[in-house]
């Protein structure tokens, strides 16, 4: 059964529908992941592929696009080393940063496919609005439960925190206005995201429907010739 839906996830159409989220992926990582908006906030739309992938590959297509963002971003910490943030983490806690860079938006990936696939089947607008929140809260809560997992290096980075002071620092000084802006940002989009899906769920029925139609038009003229002869 895994061999037969992974066989049906490797298809000529998902990997064409990958090969585009892929690129978006590592793109708006690059690019769009960290846009200045006053303040220390950000707009972040790296995201977005991740809920499209979940949404129109599945729990599959989430996961592996969470992955490919994981991916990115755990070079940009090892590389960006100009980030004092980044080079505290991978210098002090490696292990668990790559763990949390490569688990957050794969697992959020995941979760997000899966939540939408089972409330599809009553409302698809409500499964494209709750997929595209939970990409980011399940990002979000697990960057936050990373750092908890090297509270030393966020104390030292912090300048000497203690107790609960790491904890409101992780969620004032580094996660901030970030969460809600992501947050918002996939809503506000969430009904564009749902117009993607149905006209791409519309092209597919139309290339389903035509084989068909032109395998009933030659059995009709198969069965017309037949009559005549």
């Amino acid at each position: 059964m895994e061999k037969t839906g992974a066989r049906k996830f490797f298809s000529a159409k998902n990997i064409a529908y990958f090969s585009v989220l892929l690129a978006l992926v590592i793109v708006l990582q690059v690019f769009a992941s960290g846009i200045p908006v006053g303040g220390g906030a950000t707009l972040n739309f790296s995201l977005l592929p991740i809920v499209l992938g979940a949404i129109l590959l599945g729990p599959l297509g989430g996961l592996y696009l969470g992955l490919a963002c994981g991916i990115v971003v755990l070079i940009q910490v090892i590389i960006l080393t100009g980030n004092a943030f980044y080079l505290a983490i991978w210098t002090n806690s490696p292990v668990i940063t790559t763990f949390t860079c490569l688990l957050k938006t794969s697992v959020a990936g995941l979760v997000a496919g899966l939540l939408y696939r089972l409330i599809a089947k009553k409302s698809r607008l409500a499964a494209v609005f709750v997929a595209s929140a939970a990409v980011p809260i399940l990002n979000t809560g697990l960057f936050i439960l990373g750092c908890l997992c090297m509270t030393g290096t966020i104390s030292e980075f912090g300048g000497g925190l203690t107790g609960a002071d790491v904890l409101v620092f992780i969620l004032v000084a580094l996660v901030s206005f970030n969460f809600f802006i992501e947050f918002g940002i996939n809503l506000i989009l969430a009904p564009a995201i749902h117009r993607v899906v149905v006209v791409v769920e519309k092209r597919i029925g139309k290339g389903k429907e035509e084989p068909a139609a032109e395998q009933t038009e030659l059995e009709e003229k198969k069965t017309a010739a037949e009559e005549h002869s």
